[in-house]
């Protein structure tokens, strides 16, 4: 499994399985540095696929929301672990934004009495009156109920370390810049305070002093008048 983990670059995998001991048996996983980290198994008590349900399906590649119904996945950790392990499956690419349109599917897992239901939803977008639509949830499959059999868990110290982001991956912070609500990008510059005595202007015939022309200051001629006029 890890031989084709590396060869295929695949940090998930799945399997299912059918015998005497374990009927309907399902198996989620998924690889740490090309080493298995977590593995759940999970067996299907209960199954009704997308034939079974007469309506209209969503469309291929549609981002889903997922919700989490239960204290287990809170309190028990083979639970914590699976939920965040189905987080990993099925939560698609990483996005910058999605369109209010493109949120058609929810999935919901629920987690009670020694099971896990799992229902798949469609959203379906009805006119409110207003400019906010009216949100219902139409069950389009599939759906399960599983039991939880057996779990073959990371040490704390390893998931720890799976966790960890690195560093060409993260984000650097951009100081002075910012964006305003348009997506227009605002930069601030920080500078000194400018001697507007030393500041090189264009050099004209009609502002150049003449031989002998005597400079006099503006303090000096408002203190004293009669040196002013006898220059």
């Amino acid at each position: 499994m890890e031989f084709f983990s590396k060869k295929s670059d695949s940090s998930l995998f799945i399997f299912g399985s059918h015998n005497k001991k374990r009927p309907h048996n399902l198996i989620i996983g998924r690889m740490f540095d090309y080493h298995v980290l977590d593995m759940i198994e999970l067996g299907i008590e209960k199954f009704n696929g997308l034939r079974d349900f007469k309506n209209s399906k969503s469309a291929e590649g549609s981002k889903p929301m997922l919700i989490f119904a239960g204290d287990l996945f809170d309190l028990d950790n083979d639970h914590k672990r699976l939920k965040n392990l189905l987080i990993d499956f099925f939560r698609g690419p990483t996005v910058p934004n999605v369109r209010l349109g493109g949120l058609e599917i929810v999935l919901h897992f629920a987690a009670f009495g020694g099971k896990i239901f799992m229902r798949s939803y469609k959203v379906l977008l009805k006119k409110s009156g207003c400019r906010t639509p009216r949100i219902e949830l139409e069950e389009m499959g599939p759906s399960f109920n599983f039991v939880l059999r057996r779990t073959h868990l990371a040490s704390d110290d390893l998931y720890k370390k799976s966790l960890k982001q690195p560093k060409a991956l993260k984000a650097k912070k951009k100081k002075n810049i910012s964006q305003d609500v348009f997506g227009t990008t605002y930069g601030r510059i920080h500078m000194e305070k400018q001697d507007l005595g030393k500041l090189q202007t264009r050099k004209m015939k009609g502002l150049k002093r003449r031989k002998g022309e005597i400079k006099v200051v503006p303090d000096e001629a408002e203190s004293s008048p009669k040196k002013a006029k006898e220059q």
